[in-house]
């Protein structure tokens, strides 16, 4: 369970509904009891809905049945249900829908990729990048994980990932020497951290790999490249994980599976489409 403080809740309402809902203070029906229902219009991966059910509690509403995040809902099925006045119904509407919207089409990306690469290599993981669109953090975090992904980076203090970015800024030449260098002061500084270190061709991977860090993350490489390189890495019977970023989708990380990529690094659920979600107001 991932935990979002009220002062987000509070913004997601204050971003949509400051001024409260125009046309129902006009209609004069705040007052009024009534029920609010948000359904999954076609089958696929839940997730929002306890984001959303905070959104409803913040409100005033009474919950009045709910799906678990994480599963895989029904055509026409219920996400979450509520009840309270028509006013915080109405202002309640939006954002959740878009909450459950856009964290379901996440979700479901998720699920389809990493069911796709599973058919491969049973034991392979998905794992979401840092680069998740800006405001949706929380959201996105937890959509990863509901669709059956895992987070590669949630932030830079989380682990070592040494970039080319890096290495510019250093008296570095690109030999194994230097790699061997910069790696043990890695492992040096940070003893209990595992070192990933970047690299953007088959022969960068030859050198990194005789320094012995704990993976390889293999960026925008064909996967051609991804199966010399795991080669390369039995054959010197290294124990380095080979890992496959850049440009992978649902419809590609297959293919990096089958070269022999142990984990698939991904920014593309982030990016899916917002699967529809029904929504029913009713006294």
């Amino acid at each position: 369970m991932l935990y979002y403080p009220e002062a987000l809740i509070d913004q997601w309402i204050m971003d949509d509904v400051n001024q409260g809902d125009l046309t129902t203070r006009i209609l004069g029906i705040g007052r009024k009891e009534g029920t609010i229902t948000f359904f999954l219009k076609h089958p696929g991966r839940v997730s929002g809905v306890e984001a959303a059910e905070k959104v409803l509690r913040r409100l005033g509403l009474e919950i009045t049945g709910t799906t678990l995040d994480g599963t895989d809902g029904a055509a026409q099925s219920v996400l979450i249900g509520a009840a309270g006045k028509a006013d915080a119904l109405h202002q309640a509407w939006k954002v959740v829908q878009n909450i459950l919207e856009w964290s379901c089409g996440v979700a479901e990306y998720t699920a389809q990729m990493v069911y796709a690469v599973k058919q491969v290599n049973p034991a392979i993981q998905v794992a979401a990048t840092r680069k998740n669109i800006p405001g949706t953090k929380l959201l996105a975090l937890a959509a990863i994980l509901n669709g059956g992904g895992i987070i590669h980076r949630g932030g830079t203090a989380e682990s070592i990932l040494l970039f080319a970015n890096h290495r510019h800024f250093l008296d570095f030449a690109g030999t194994a020497e230097d790699w061997k260098r910069v790696i043990k002061r890695l492992r040096t500084e940070a003893p209990e951290k595992k070192i990933i270190v970047e690299a953007d061709t088959y022969r960068q991977a030859l050198a990194i790999l005789d320094a012995e860090p704990d993976s390889i993350q293999l960026d925008k490489c064909s996967p051609e490249v991804v199966a010399q390189v795991v080669e390369a890495r039995d054959r010197c019977s290294r124990t380095c994980m080979i890992s496959a970023a850049g440009g992978l989708t649902k419809d590609n990380a297959s293919v990096y599976a089958a070269a022999g990529a142990q984990l698939i690094v991904s920014s593309a659920p982030y990016y899916a489409g917002p699967v529809d979600v029904r929504v029913l107001l009713k006294p």
